[in-house]
């Protein structure tokens, strides 16, 4: 995934503004250091190409690393570099900081597949864009490294149609006597409603919609939901989004949905990421 060096540059920017007044007052930058990022759990690794970007823009010279999606053992270090002090102290904590959220986004996307995958190997999860403003890049990369997919990019991407926009367009009715026109003006895109019903869902259905939303329908009704709408059209992409979580996701595996739908990946606990940072003639 291309994460741009503007990028790079505001994440170290945002942590060194100016110096490190700590290594400067110390009057140790100059010495000859090597930096070494090490893993406390077990984890699926997301971060160290950006992390070997600054390393790059801050003059470390990298040793060894790991690509994103590796599977890392408690106590592996995955990634070291060599130095001055001051270069090294300044990548510290902005590149832990970056491997422990993406990494713990993407142990937990791991995890997820993993339980789906033993019901249906076809069936992928799908994230939504509900991200922390800022971490966008990041997060979207590190669901990818855990074996997931984005749902949506940004609005620009695909045509979802919420009740926020059918209160404009008249309801369901008139999406429907204008779906024809709707879709003609972006005829390779597929045009996904989410419904606040399975009355909803049978009209749009009967009427040519690409696909169906649901949100929040426990696991049992989706089920029965799914079996209705398919038995009226077998190609109709059906997702459901809304509370599903490592708890219930093997509930909802077995419902027959085209995918699953998930915020809950964001808010993963972020792994515990260890750093030493050792002087080369103390060694």
């Amino acid at each position: 995934m291309y994460i741009s060096d503007e990028l790079i540059d505001k994440f170290i920017k945002e942590d060194i503004p100016y110096i490190d007044l700590t290594t400067l007052i110390l009057g140790i930058g100059h010495q000859i250091g090597t930096i070494q990022f090490f893993t406390r759990e077990d984890a699926v690794l997301c971060g160290t190409e950006e992390v070997s970007k600054i390393f790059n823009k801050l003059n470390i010279e990298l040793v060894k690393t790991k690509p994103s999606g590796a599977l890392i053992k408690k106590g592996e270090v995955f990634l070291e570099g060599k130095g001055n002090a001051e270069d090294l102290h300044m990548a510290w904590k902005v590149s832990q900081n970056i491997l422990d959220y993406s990494s713990g986004i993407a142990t937990k996307m791991k995890k997820l597949v993993d339980k789906v995958s033993k019901i249906n190997s076809n069936l992928h999860i799908i994230t939504t864009r509900k991200v922390v403003p800022g971490s966008k890049e990041l997060a979207i990369k590190a669901i990818i490294a855990g074996g997931g997919f984005p749902h949506r990019l940004g609005l620009s991407e695909t045509i979802l149609i919420f009740k926020q926009h059918l209160c404009f367009l008249g309801g369901i009715d008139e999406l429907i006597k204008n779906l024809n026109s709707i879709k003609s003006k972006a005829c390779e895109k597929k045009v996904i409603v989410e419904v606040e019903s399975i009355d909803e869902a049978i009209k749009l259905c009967k009427n040519g919609i690409d696909g169906i939303q649901f949100d929040k329908v426990p696991p049992n009704d989706l089920k029965a939901y799914v079996d209705i709408l398919k038995n009226i059209n077998p190609s109709i992409i059906i997702l459901d989004s809304g509370g599903i979580n490592e708890n219930n996701i093997e509930e909802y595996a077995k419902t027959g949905v085209s995918a699953i739908v998930t915020t809950s990946v964001y808010h993963a606990k972020p792994i515990d990421i260890g750093c030493k940072i050792k002087n080369d003639k103390m060694q």
